[in-house]
């Protein structure tokens, strides 16, 4: 504990400092654009009811599963804890996961889940310095496009070099695949990059990449160790 407060309170200076020298930033996306998690909990459980499983997702639950990455991944885990589930296919998942997205993009539409505080500005300062911008998550291209589409306007991909999602890879986070793709897109060393996650499962990604790591504080994942990350805030404010 006395590791994170630390952290926060010394963070400022040495993170303004660590963004400012990275040849490129690369960010997550749920949890550190913005509080998506619970727009994605509540079209999980949109879902669910659509296709009359019974299932319902309450905050505590929701929290726990995201230890699994992927949403299809996620089904399947809490899937498996039940002893008289239905049989589900890979097809029934696919659908499932299918009308979630539609849904969770619905009520991004509604510009209910606006960027984090700093966010927008850090992007902003980012690219008035030629940095390099890419994005490396777990969640699928349609939920980046919904969110950022909303956020930035249609054309946000052009500032992004490189945009790399949960399915672009073998092996979604705390394996650092999206980490290692996008390294490989950018063509540039590890070291010269600084990751911005919100997660524990993030911050194990970036680090097996080489990739030193900025954490901003989200409301699923606050309490994760973070032990190991550069940086540790509560939001980017400040940073641009």
């Amino acid at each position: 504990m006395t590791m994170h407060v630390e952290a926060v309170t010394i963070a400022p200076s040495g993170a303004a400092d660590l963004i400012r020298q990275a040849a490129a930033l690369i960010f997550d996306v749920d949890g550190t654009l913005a509080e998506t998690e619970e727009l994605h909990r509540q079209a999980f459980n949109h879902a669910f009811a659509r296709y009359g499983l019974g299932w319902e997702w309450d905050r505590a639950v929701y929290k726990d599963l995201l230890r699994v990455t992927g949403g299809k991944e996620r089904m399947r885990a809490y899937h498996a804890r039940l002893e008289t589930a239905v049989p589900l296919s890979d097809a029934d998942i696919a659908e499932l996961h299918r009308v979630k997205t539609a849904h969770y993009a619905g009520l991004i539409e509604t510009g209910c889940c606006p960027l984090r505080p700093g966010v927008a500005e850090l992007l902003a300062a980012a690219k008035a310095r030629r940095q390099r911008l890419a994005i490396a998550t777990t969640t699928s291209h349609g939920n980046i496009d919904a969110l950022l589409s909303q956020a930035l306007g249609p054309r946000w991909a052009v500032d992004f070099d490189a945009v790399v999602a949960g399915d672009d890879v073998r092996h979604k986070k705390p394996a650092p695949d999206v980490y290692l793709e996008v390294l490989a897109r950018l063509r540039l060393d590890a070291p010269d990059c600084v990751a911005i996650e919100d997660s524990a499962n993030g911050l194990i990604a970036a680090s097996r990449a080489n990739i030193p790591v900025l954490i901003t504080r989200s409301l699923f994942f606050r309490e994760d160790d973070f032990s190991d990350a550069r940086v540790v805030l509560d939001d980017l404010s400040g940073l641009g």
